[in-house]
């Protein structure tokens, strides 16, 4: 972010990455309205249209709950951190495939009478037959268009530009609605395609995508509040990160200062040193990451830092706090007080020892 800006950064990984999403999302409108037709055949058979439509909108929450799963799912297990620096990707094909169902409704249900489709569906909600008090004729739609609007101003602003000039704690806050616009889209499929009666497949579906996009938002909370809960009470300032052996090599261990603040302490070509766990660019843990060509590598998008001042290599100039580091028999020690971005320290030797 430090360089510059293009309006396309596709290399060969992520076009590939596109086509195969693209793919899967026509392949699985195709089935939806394959199967759909075959169960929903002769006197019960379904306009084309509506299939359409319910495809769309089937598919759009799929895609929601698949972006939301990837990131806990990431913590938990590394195999899935490929999907993770893309999943801006899928959050706008996400809303993509919102936006054409909610095009399709509008021009369908909306679309054939004098009004434009927007105001007839706003007085439809407003002074029709639906009601705000009433579970069953509560106009979900809006409920949906809430949950679209979210989106767009998600994907609008995926682009590192926004992530620079808004600062990354705003652009983090601001793309945490997302979850704001997962309640709604449940909401908006439960109270819309499921009070039909017969629609117990989708209601299990739906019960059964929210239990584990929960599910793994909970594990991951736990295995997360582990490290904090290990900050030693002792007079030293200095915190003990462990034996010094049992870091990997080019690998982290995480730990916790007493004001919550979390370290990442590498062990690099037999030296000890210690950054803060948040990257610069979206809050990604530093610490599950690894050295990559002498550079601390963020797990979730590859930014870089070297380990014994913090800096990006150069033409970039983004700057981590560093932490004073030392070895007492064999034990790896942090003193908590964060420097400022970019001060070098001098990394600790693996095999010094202080009395």
């Amino acid at each position: 972010m430090s360089v510059g800006y293009r309006a396309v950064q596709w290399n060969s990984h992520k076009l590939r990455y596109d086509a195969v999403a693209a793919g899967l999302v026509l392949l699985f409108i195709a089935s939806f309205i394959g199967l759909s037709s075959v169960l929903h055949a002769g006197d019960h058979a379904i306009a084309a249209p509506v299939l359409l439509i319910r495809a769309t909108g089937a598919c759009a929450i799929v895609l929601l709950h698949i972006a939301l799963c990837i990131g806990p799912a990431a913590r938990l297990d590394r195999r899935f951190l490929p999907l993770l620096a893309n999943r801006r990707h899928l959050g706008v094909l996400t809303f993509l495939v919102g936006l054409l169902h909610a095009v399709l409704v509008l021009g369908y249900y909306h679309g054939f009478g004098d009004d434009n489709p927007a105001v007839s569906l706003l007085h439809n909600t407003f002074t029709g037959p639906a009601d705000l008090l009433s579970v069953r004729r509560f106009p979900f739609e809006l409920l949906g268009a809430a949950a679209l609007a979210i989106l767009f101003l998600m994907a609008a602003t995926s682009h590192d530009f926004w992530l620079k000039n808004l600062s990354p704690s705003t652009w983090k806050r601001l793309h945490m609605l997302v979850y704001v616009a997962y309640a709604l889209l449940v909401a908006h499929v439960a109270l819309g395609a499921l009070p039909s009666g017969r629609a117990w497949p989708a209601a299990a579906a739906l019960c059964a995508g929210a239990a584990i996009v929960c599910s793994l938002h909970i594990a991951t909370g736990l295995r997360e509040t582990r490290p904090d809960r290990a900050v030693p009470t002792q007079p030293d300032p200095w915190i003990d990160a462990g034996p010094a052996a049992d870091i990997p090599e080019s690998r982290a261990r995480t730990v916790c200062t007493p004001g919550g603040e979390r370290i990442a302490v590498f062990k690099h070509n037999g030296a000890i040193s210690a950054i803060t766990n948040v990257c610069r660019h979206q809050g990604g843990p530093l610490g599950e990451g690894k050295v990559i060509d002498g550079c601390i590598t963020c797990p979730w998008h590859g930014w870089q830092y070297r380990p014994g001042d913090g800096c990006s290599p150069p033409p970039f100039t983004e700057k981590v706090a560093t932490y004073q580091v030392r070895v007492v028999a064999g034990r790896v020690q942090v003193n908590p007080h964060a420097l400022p971005p970019g001060t070098p320290v001098e990394p600790a030797r693996v095999e010094e020892t202080r009395a």
